[in-house]
């Protein structure tokens, strides 16, 4: 992020169900990216449903809704960010079918744990900025080629528009360098 030490646009969610550890995690990351903690699954879905996450650090083995319960329920979500496992259970060929983005195994130090952070702020920025690509460019085009009265006559071009708008605003939360999202706009897209 331009002008700070870290990932500090980034919104991380710690879940575990062992509050020192959550909590020891969240100390980790203060002041390096907005941190929150669940101390379990449910509390964990609740706080991705009712505020933006981009990554979840996810213990495994919790009581209740499992760290593979959330997993498997973030997935048919499709939520939007990246999960990193942050477990001591061992890994077994059954990660293989898992969807999750990253797996540690405890404990973890501060270093990783800052690094994996800003490892996955990465790659979630790229995907979010090429996803943006895909529905401005579809955006763009209809502007360029449709009359305003088309362009509202048509649901599905307000609902691109808006969502253009919120992958927008979240590359250039998550962008270091957000200057690629201007020159998009210098490209010609209408015919001449």
């Amino acid at each position: 992020m331009p002008g700070t030490d870290g990932a500090a646009d980034v919104r991380a969610l710690i879940v575990d169900d062992e509050r020192e550890v959550a909590d020891a995690y969240a100390l980790r990351l203060r002041g390096y990216c907005e941190v929150e903690t669940a101390y379990g699954g449910e509390e964990a879905l609740s706080v991705i449903r009712d505020s933006p996450v981009d990554i979840v650090l996810l213990d495994r083995h919790m009581p209740g809704l499992s760290g593979d319960d959330v997993l498997t329920e973030l997935d048919e979500r499709d939520f939007s960010g990246r999960v990193v496992m942050v477990t001591a259970v061992d890994p077994g060929v059954e990660v293989l079918d898992m969807p999750f983005d990253d797996y540690l195994c405890k404990p973890v130090d501060r270093e990783d744990v800052r690094a994996v952070i800003d490892q996955q702020q990465r790659i979630l920025a790229y995907e979010t900025l090429g996803e943006f690509f895909r529905v401005e460019a579809k955006r763009a085009v209809l502007e360029a080629e449709l009359s305003p009265e088309r362009r509202r006559e048509h649901e599905g071009y307000d609902e691109t528009a808006a969502r253009a708008r919120r992958l927008e605003r979240r590359t250039r939360r998550l962008l270091p360098d957000d200057s690629i999202l201007d020159q998009f706009d210098e490209i010609e897209r209408e015919g001449v």
